[in-house]
């Protein structure tokens, strides 16, 4: 049996930016990498695989000149985050079809830039250490 709990958390002020920056990067890699997707779906290409994506998206955009800072955060939130969106599509199109339990699960959208990130979707999974 799995168990997940949820923890709301009352950041200091020291850690607020950290906070910032590490759903910031979640957002961004995410974004992009929706991008990428919907981009290959139109396409009628193969979707790409959780590999595949974790190195366009984490480990060769870290080495990009305006992107150098995804590497001052912690790399599991970004693989967290890829992780849940290479989920989506399945438990959306089995949703439609009727083929999963629970309430209809919505299609896979952009996270926005100014959300207050108490949200559900606006989540990042931390590590232990």
């Amino acid at each position: 049996m799995k168990a997940r709990y949820r923890y709301r958390i009352y950041p200091t002020t020291e850690q607020q930016p950290k906070l910032a920056q590490i759903f910031g990067c979640v957002r961004v890699g995410g974004n992009d990498s929706l991008a990428y997707c919907q981009q290959k779906y139109k396409l009628r290409e193969k979707k790409p695989t959780n590999a595949e994506l974790q190195k366009l998206f984490i480990t060769q955009r870290k080495q990009i000149v305006n992107r150098e800072w995804l590497s001052e955060v912690s790399v599991v939130p970004l693989q967290q985050s890829l992780n849940d969106l290479n989920q989506a599509p399945p438990n959306f199109f089995k949703s439609c079809q009727g083929k999963r339990k629970g309430k209809p699960v919505k299609a896979t959208k952009f996270k926005k830039r100014k959300s207050k990130q108490t949200d559900a979707e606006d989540s990042v999974r931390l590590p232990q250490r």
